[in-house]
């Protein structure tokens, strides 16, 4: 079914008035109800933020303690290997006293030589 009107009545200046102040009507809650949209989203991208840098602190704290214990064990074993060479350079000097004083003059005529130019 079509519906046309037979005899349209025209509006008067108080209908126009009505209008408008319907389409303000329309106009404002539409811009709360997207405010209030932009406001929920923002609220849930701000916890969703939070959460993430909560799991990065977590992670990168995890990371830390891991890479701290690491080095500490690698500077026990580095400790650990100066000292064996320390020992073995003790043994080799006391067992070869003229070797080593000999040794130790020689690099100190190179690095004279180097050092005087």
């Amino acid at each position: 079914m079509d519906y046309t009107p037979t005899n349209p009545t025209p509006l008067s200046p108080s209908d126009y008035a009505g209008v408008s102040q319907a389409a303000s009507d329309l106009r404002g809650h539409a811009a709360d109800d997207m405010t209030d949209f932009a406001a929920t989203q923002a609220q849930t991208v701000k916890a969703a933020a939070v959460e993430k840098a909560q799991n990065f602190r977590s992670f990168a704290g995890e990371k830390a303690a891991t890479i701290k214990e690491e080095a500490s064990i690698k500077f026990k074993q580095g400790t650990e290997k100066a000292k064996e060479l320390h020992v073995t350079a003790e043994d080799y000097v006391r067992e070869n006293p003229t070797k080593a004083v000999l040794s130790a003059v020689g690099v100190g005529v190179i690095i004279g030589l180097i050092l005087r130019r």
